[in-house]
């Protein structure tokens, strides 16, 4: 199976207005540069570029009217009509007395409240961005195969390794068998013995690091059922995955790196993936937790002088 970001959004129903800039972020590192021009437009000035013709809007990021069109197609919409009226949406929600948007670039000599306020924004923008951005349909058919599987196989390096130890944890807690690899040669060696009742997950931002694409590769051809979690759904990970969960960012700065950004977004879905499997899976998954915290329970406990 082979993926590219068209195909993805193809079948997809077109964002709502306030979606718009979400898509425009998370879609823009797999675009054309004169396509970037038009999605950056739209995004900056909506007001503006609902009111301009295809025409206009192609001679205002000098570009081409087909570039405008495949650009609108690309961020759902079905023609550039469409994408006008969804601007027009966006600008009258804008002009409605919502606080305009705060830089949240961090300097070196910022003081410590500034960097708090600063980090709370960006994390609040890229959860909502990741919110409106996430195709339910796939989180659903995702959530469906995680439910019934045999066993679910998670890859992740780097910062992406530590949320795919998160989602294998919980999982593991409502009674389902879940390992998370970061090792590659691991990885790779578990992926050859999934089948048709098994699950894997590769989460990587960039949806281009080796060391997950190979073991969801292999698990793919193995005839497991295969989620990426991504932040760039037309890159080569894409190509594996039998469902696409994807991400957003925020603006990344010398001081934030996308790792640190992109975990924020990705700990979402994985929170969203664990929530929907503890609902279907409801009658075992409840009594599994309420066990696993009666487990622990004394750990949390003050100790008494009696047992130093």
């Amino acid at each position: 199976m082979t993926h590219d970001v068209k195909e993805i959004f193809a079948d997809a129903a077109p964002p709502a207005p306030a979606a718009l800039a979400a898509k425009v972020r998370t879609l823009a590192p797999s675009m054309t540069r004169s396509m970037q021009r038009v999605a950056e437009a739209v995004a900056g000035d909506p007001a503006g570029c609902a009111a301009l013709t295809v025409t206009g809007l192609a001679e205002l990021t000098g570009t081409s009217e087909a570039t405008v069109v495949r650009t609108a197609r690309l961020l759902g919409y079905p023609g550039y009509r469409d994408l006008r009226l969804a601007l027009a949406g966006l600008a009258a929600q804008q002009q409605s007395g919502r606080a305009p948007a705060v830089t949240a670039d961090i300097a070196v000599d910022d003081p410590i409240a500034d960097v708090v306020a600063k980090l709370a924004y960006d994390e609040q923008q890229t959860l909502a961005d990741t919110a409106a951005g996430l195709d339910t349909v796939q989180l659903g058919a995702a959530v469906a195969a995680l439910a019934t599987a045999r066993r679910v196989e998670i890859y992740g390096v780097a910062a992406s390794g530590l949320v795919a130890q998160d989602l294998a944890q919980k999982l593991l807690r409502i009674g389902h068998i879940a390992h998370a690899h970061s090792d590659p040669h691991l990885a790779v060696t578990t992926a050859v013995t999934l089948r048709a009742k098994d699950v894997a997950i590769a989460i990587t931002h960039s949806g281009s690091t080796g060391d997950v694409i190979e073991p969801l590769r292999v698990a793919f051809e193995h005839g497991a059922t295969t989620i990426a979690i991504t932040g760039r759904p037309g890159a080569a990970v894409s190509q594996y995955a039998d469902h696409i969960l994807t991400t957003s960012t925020a603006r990344e700065s010398e001081l934030r790196p996308a790792a640190m950004s992109s975990r924020t977004s990705q700990l979402l879905v994985v929170d969203c993936l664990f929530v929907g499997v503890a609902q279907r899976t409801y009658e075992t998954a409840a009594p599994a937790l309420a066990a696993s915290y009666e487990a622990l329970a004394h750990r949390h406990r003050p100790r008494g002088n009696g047992n130093r």
